[in-house]
């Protein structure tokens, strides 16, 4: 029992489960607007099913395929992908299996979700290996949670509204700029070993700028997703409040590079809570 229960932690570690705060927010968000309030219980267990058999076989996948980077980035080395606590084949397993839960979920919930599942797996499964041949990896990681919120809608109704593909813009122009930021960790190991991190190529000065024009454009694609969603006051104030943790993001960063892990996992993590919370109000109060 205890070997499965260890077992499990490094899985856990692997995947770093907790992290599941960045995407299930807007999924839920989006399933809250679809359903002009409460969805179910039903479509909450699926939901949540979705996105977290979805984000344990991405990031199953980045570590499956990033044995040799993790191995020789001091950073990365005490992963279980290279210390040798989860071999290929414990990984292989756990990425399959958690394909295929995705794709029973799906089938569940409706048509179009099942007809997606395919080429979503494809999309999350790519951002891997897009940083040995392309600097576009930090756009594609958003893309893959931008794809969270459209998931929500077609879950609640089966269709993708305006107001969804806007809300997914600014999740993924949010994560891809975060991205960068974490990213700046490893400039120096990315130049060594020849990955196309846009920190590797284009240098902290040029990464920091992206980044923020990146937030930008997250902030004013959730005040259009508000407009298009016909949402009110308490969605505004999600928006913008938004733009004001992004600005102190970046200006944590730009202070110290060693608040990079701060400003990626606790800043981003109660932003989202706290959009989700806030749409909630709007529903609740409308």
């Amino acid at each position: 029992m205890q070997r499965v229960i260890q077992k499990a932690k490094d899985f856990n570690e692997l995947v770093m489960f907790e992290h599941s705060i960045f995407s299930l927010p807007f999924i839920f968000i989006a399933m809250v607007v679809a359903a002009d309030g409460w969805f179910g219980f039903w479509l909450l267990i699926l939901g949540a099913l979705a996105a977290l058999s979805a984000r344990n076989f991405a990031m199953g996948v980045n570590r499956y395929a990033d044995r040799d980077v993790d191995a020789a980035n001091p950073r990365t080395q005490n992963r279980p992908n290279v210390d040798g606590r989860l071999d290929a084949s414990s990984m292989l397993i756990f990425i399959g299996v958690n394909a295929f839960i995705f794709i029973v979920v799906a089938y569940m919930i409706n048509s179009l979700a099942f007809g997606l599942s395919i080429p979503i797996l494809f999309v999350l499964g790519s951002y891997s290996y897009f940083k040995r041949f392309s600097s576009m990896a930090h756009i594609i990681l958003g893309i893959s949670l931008g794809l969270a919120p459209i998931a929500g809608v077609i879950a609640v109704n089966a269709t993708i509204p305006i107001w969804s593909v806007l809300l997914s813009l600014g999740v993924m122009f949010w994560v891809a700029g975060f991205d960068l930021l974490y990213s700046l960790q490893d400039i120096d190991f990315d130049k060594e070993k020849g990955l196309h991190s846009i920190p590797s190529i284009y240098g902290a000065k040029a990464t920091l700028f992206i980044s923020a024009l990146f937030h930008a454009l997250a902030v004013l694609f959730w005040l259009l997703f508000v407009w298009a969603a016909a949402l009110g006051t308490f969605a505004f104030i999600a928006a913008v409040g938004s733009g004001l943790v992004l600005a102190y993001e970046q200006k944590l960063v730009r202070k110290d590079f060693t608040q990079i892990d701060r400003a990626f996992f606790t800043v981003n993590g109660y932003l989202g809570v706290a959009f989700f919370v806030l749409i909630i109000l709007d529903k609740v109060f409308a």
